[in-house]
């Protein structure tokens, strides 16, 4: 009777239902969140291929939404790093990387506004057409949520530097699993945004 319920539990524990379970609460609200934000921007984008897009108006894709895609793969890249640093202990090379991370952010938010500037000149406007509309309204909507991942990444940067000069709290950190769990979910966010953005750009690309 003990080994049957065992074995209940157990086939409960690995089952996708058990494992939900078992998850940290704030991890799950950012699966939630990152659920309710790939909605949104399907139905945005979903709007945006039923306008048509431009159609054989002059518009061309903004050269610098190319180059912020780039900033943002290599801020992936670097991101991506930090959980392997982390484990390591090397605090000091940690901070390096996350600021590599958040410069390569703010040069995507740069490049963005320069991208604006330029469907502004190509004649896109945000009153304009319909594609118009869709195609700044989702562009500003991604970089909105950037902007919030970046504060996160920005409050990490900071602790994780202040930790890093000193060996006692420097141990502290590295031990702490909430530290840990802060820095796998700022990961998956950061990933999951770029993601989203890589679809958004080659949708605008085959749209333009």
């Amino acid at each position: 009777m003990n080994q049957d319920r065992k074995n209940k539990v157990d086939a409960r524990r690995g089952s996708a239902f058990g494992k939900i379970e078992h998850l940290h609460p704030i991890r799950m609200l950012l699966y939630l969140s990152m659920v309710g934000i790939g909605v949104l921007f399907f139905v945005l984008v979903v709007a945006f291929v039923r306008t048509g897009g431009f159609g054989s108006e002059q518009f061309s894709l903004p050269k610098f939404f190319s180059i912020s895609t780039l900033f943002l793969l290599f801020s992936s890249y670097t991101i991506s790093k930090v959980p392997r640093i982390y484990k390591k202990d090397k605090l000091r090379k940690m901070t390096r990387y996350l600021a590599m991370t958040f410069l390569l952010g703010v040069a995507f938010i740069g490049a963005q506004i320069l991208g604006w500037r330029e469907l502004t000149i190509s004649g896109a406007y945000f009153t304009g057409k319909a594609s118009g509309s869709y195609l700044y309204l989702i562009t500003a909507l991604h970089l909105l949520h950037l902007l919030g991942g970046m504060i996160f990444l920005a409050f990490l940067l900071i602790k994780t530097a202040h930790m890093a000069g000193d060996g006692v709290r420097s141990l502290i950190f590295i031990r702490d699993p909430y530290r840990r769990l802060q820095l796998t979910m700022l990961n998956t966010y950061w990933h999951f945004l770029g993601a989203i953005w890589l679809t958004l750009y080659l949708v605008i690309l085959f749209m333009a």
